[in-house]
């Protein structure tokens, strides 16, 4: 319900076609450059069919085919743009893959009352434990990532977000005080290592989600432009409860039929020992994706090597400023570039600071200065990037001809060390 709501925000504020219509360029994932917007309808079907299958997933109607519909459809949306990441929709997106061969849809569903053959009243442990799972890892690599000295030592960027919240009443004094930075901090490491820990647990359980509204609140009245994932955190911890929890508030539903009859669900055609080798597969994907930023050298917040698909939530305050200029193969001329030209707002921003995407942008403005009759153009750019309040420092080479430098998950030894 909480994706069908974020679809149609999207058509409400005129979102698709900010993000995914107007723009002239959008930035690529590495081996995902084939992945287009649809154009201005297209889009706007996509987004449409998006929210209808996630709508039915929640009224588990047709199920399989809509959860198959809604993970495609909704990676496809993500793929489009690099700009537009955020850590939630990764985690809608794993938690949608893993909707694909789970036997929801099988109890307090219309397909149900379709097909009766189809209900059952109890699943093997493994299809509610894999989603407890995927939600432990946002929570505790989340924690871990904040076991940093910018973070705990210098309560960074906490110093530098929370005196914009001095209006609030009561409370609005207290953001320009040093030890509010540090609680909020420590708290947000504390919470995060240590929450799912108390939410398996049947007696802390209630306290413990507790906390997690409380945290989940606080963070969206504190940094509304966090979106959707307060809520989307708050609702899936109950994932943690018992089934007869959940039994309790359906039981309040309408259509709601109980059920005593011993109904359980069987994985077919596959064996245990191929379901726990699939299993254990992805689980140690989840374990090392997050970890992959070990094998860059350099500092993670400036380098940004590794960092998306991490499960790093609001740890940095980063800003940065880009001046490209494209010079044709004779030498002879520079062209300044308007950034404002071929960007928004918004991709401008996010380009300003991470390599990867201006090695695109730079690979971009190459192609099209060729096709205004530039022989084999050179691309070069002054970046400018400042880190967790630290002085604006050059970023990147500006020697470098970026339009020769190759789009890989490979280090960029063309971004300069980080220096403190």
């Amino acid at each position: 319900m909480l994706m069908f709501l974020s679809m149609v925000r999207f058509w409400w504020f005129g979102w698709i076609t900010d993000l995914y219509v107007s723009p002239k360029f959008h930035f690529t994932y590495v081996g995902f450059e084939w992945v287009k917007p649809l154009g201005n309808i297209g889009m706007h079907v996509l987004f449409a069919s998006v929210a209808i299958a996630a709508l039915c997933i929640a009224i588990g109607f047709l199920y399989r085919i809509a959860s198959v519909w809604f993970f495609t459809g909704f990676v496809y949306l993500e793929l489009i743009d690099v700009a537009t990441y955020l850590n939630h929709y990764y985690f809608v997106s794993l938690i949608a893959f893993l909707l694909i061969w789970l036997p929801a849809g099988r109890f307090y569903a219309v397909d149900t009352r379709i097909w009766p053959k189809l209900r059952c009243t109890q699943v093997p442990l493994i299809s509610i434990g894999i989603l407890r799972f995927q939600l432990a890892v946002v929570y505790v690599f989340a924690g871990l990532a904040k076991l940093n000295p910018d973070w705990m030592l210098d309560a960074m960027p906490m110093a530098i977000w929370l005196p914009a919240k001095s209006h609030l009443p009561v409370i609005g004094s207290l953001m320009y005080h040093p030890f509010t930075a540090y609680l909020f901090s420590w708290f947000g490491a504390i919470y995060d290592l240590f929450i799912v820990f108390f939410l398996l647990s049947g007696k802390t359980r209630p306290m413990a989600y507790g906390f997690v509204v409380l945290f989940h609140i606080g963070t969206a009245l504190f940094f509304p432009g966090i979106g959707m994932f307060p809520y989307i955190m708050m609702t899936s911890s109950l994932l943690f409860f018992s089934g007869s929890f959940h039994q309790k508030i359906l039981a309040r539903l309408p259509f709601y039929s109980s059920e005593t009859a011993d109904l359980k669900f069987e994985y077919r055609n596959i064996s245990t020992t191929m379901m726990s080798l699939l299993v254990g597969i992805y689980i140690t994907f989840q374990v090392l994706i997050p970890l992959r930023y070990l094998r860059y050298p350099g500092h993670l917040f400036w380098n940004e090597e590794g960092y998306r698909f991490s499960w790093r939530v609001m740890l940095m305050e980063k800003s940065g400023a880009a001046y490209f200029t494209v010079k044709p193969k004779s030498g002879e001329g520079t062209f300044a570039v308007n950034n404002r030209e071929f960007l928004t707002v918004l991709q401008e921003k996010m380009m300003s600071t991470q390599p990867d995407m201006i090695l695109q942008y730079a690979h971009y403005l190459a192609g099209e200065y060729a096709k205004r009759g530039i022989i084999d153009p050179a691309v070069y750019a002054e970046v400018y990037v400042s880190l967790n309040g630290q002085h604006s420092t050059i970023f990147i080479d500006s020697r470098v001809n970026l339009a020769e430098q190759k789009f890989s998950w490979k280090h960029y030894s063309w971004v300069l060390p980080y220096k403190k």
